[in-house]
């Protein structure tokens, strides 16, 4: 008999299906960034490492993962803002943005997008659509091959809506900043130093 949790909601969560699914999980997340092209990436390096200033755009989970990318890149001493913040201020020539949207359609961030190019600004843009919107306006396109959030049943993920996307774009992330932090080899102690201290 496979042994299950009973949650205070009185359902049965069986241990054996949340391993399978770890396992599921983990593998899509393993072979989707595995796909990401590695030229694409350092495209957008590149970008970033040459941006007077660095702002991001995205809605939703997509959002929440660029905030976690823009707290990293703070962290390596790039001058960074989140759109839509009080305080940030107005993008302009010599800035980068960064934006990310599994169907390149978002309306906000294709906006955001078209802002910035009449600003003169660069774009790097995530998405899983390198034909919308989003991609067209873009100066670097990195393209993460997963299901978009409305693609039910489309066979390239199991999991709901647009989360292999959004486990990918973290990663693909984290992987710029890890490549930036080896190219000026600053101890993480150092870095510890801009980490917030009004928590």
């Amino acid at each position: 008999m496979t042994p299950t949790v009973t949650s205070t909601r009185g359902l049965e969560v069986d241990r054996a299906a949340v391993s399978g699914n770890l396992s599921l999980v983990l593998g899509e997340i393993t072979d989707t960034a595995a796909a990401i092209s590695e030229e694409q990436l350092a495209a957008v390096s590149l970008l970033l490492e040459r941006a007077d200033r660095v702002f991001v755009a995205g809605a939703g989970r997509s959002g929440l993962v660029l905030r976690m990318a823009a707290m990293r890149l703070m962290h390596l001493g790039l001058q960074v803002h989140v759109a839509g913040d009080a305080t940030t201020p107005a993008i302009r020539e010599g800035d980068l943005l960064l934006v990310a949207s599994g169907s390149g359609t978002t309306s906000g961030v294709v906006k955001a997008a078209e802002t910035a190019a009449r600003a003169q600004a660069l774009i790097a843009a995530f998405t899983a659509n390198p034909g919308s919107p989003l991609a067209a306006v873009a100066d670097a396109v990195v393209v993460v091959p997963a299901q978009q959030k409305t693609h039910h049943g489309s066979g390239v993920s199991r999991q709901y809506s647009g989360s292999l996307f959004e486990q990918a774009l973290f990663v693909a992330t984290e992987a710029l900043f890890q490549s930036l932090w080896d190219a000026v080899d600053v101890p993480a102690e150092q870095l510890w130093l801009r980490h917030a201290n009004l928590e």
